[in-house]
């Protein structure tokens, strides 16, 4: 073989190479896109209710809640698996007023309310974040796990929630709202309840003082001379 036939030889292995690989990577392009995964949603409507839920207050809330499990196995060993989970939640307290019952006087314009129902979390909008998950050789965590660890978070933030000053302000606003509604109808308010749910109501009218101090404003003169 002569060195033309030999560079000419050459140059067709190159060049079908290079056509070889251009086809090759075309094709695996297709194959990548088309092995995306695929996403489909299917929203079904259970049920529509009416209600009667007013909103009338509102909390922001962040909760810190740490997860940890220890397991013995056979006294040899502690294996342990631990999760850090980080809470944000919006709270709305306020008044399912279905379960509120009362009735009309209509001779002389009075509301008669027997039975006043206690302010509850109407709606909880949470968002939540593991980090500092830790796993051990053989307790890990499962599809349960982080389940329940959510399940717990979220119980924990609505105990929180109820003993804050939520459902006093929620309802120190439906009795303001309430009777400021009466009066612009020419409307009476008669409070004939139980001494039980009279003294549930009462429960909710104490504010826990805060235990902040606010230090008085100084000129700056006066100021500079504290420091």
């Amino acid at each position: 073989m002569d060195s033309n036939s030999l560079v000419f030889f050459l140059l067709t292995l190159l060049l079908g190479g290079l056509v070889g690989a251009g086809i090759y990577y075309f094709w695996s392009g297709r194959n990548r896109k088309s092995s995306e995964p695929s996403r489909e949603a299917t929203i079904l409507l259970e049920r529509i209710e009416k209600v009667f839920k007013v909103v009338m207050a509102e909390g922001y809330f962040t909760e810190i809640y740490n997860y940890q499990q220890n397991k013995d196995y056979w006294h040899l060993f502690n294996d342990r698996k631990k999760a850090l989970v980080i809470a944000k939640a919006k709270v709305l307290v306020g008044y399912d007023f279905r379960k509120m019952r009362f009735r009309l006087s209509e001779d002389d314009r009075r509301m008669i309310i027997e039975y006043f129902p206690e302010p509850e979390i109407l709606s909880m909008d949470t968002d939540y974040k593991f980090y500092d998950i830790e796993q051990g050789w053989i307790n890990r965590f499962q599809s349960d796990d982080y389940t329940n660890i959510l399940t717990e978070a979220k119980q924990t933030m609505n105990e929180k929630a109820l003993q804050s000053d939520l459902p006093r302000i929620a309802n120190n606003q439906v009795q303001f709202m309430i009777y400021q509604l009466a009066a612009l109808m020419n409307w009476k308010i008669d409070m004939q309840l139980s001494e039980a749910n009279r003294k549930m109501l009462d429960s909710y009218s104490n504010y826990r003082d805060t235990e902040a101090s606010i230090d008085p404003l100084l000129p700056p003169d006066e100021e500079e001379k504290k420091k």
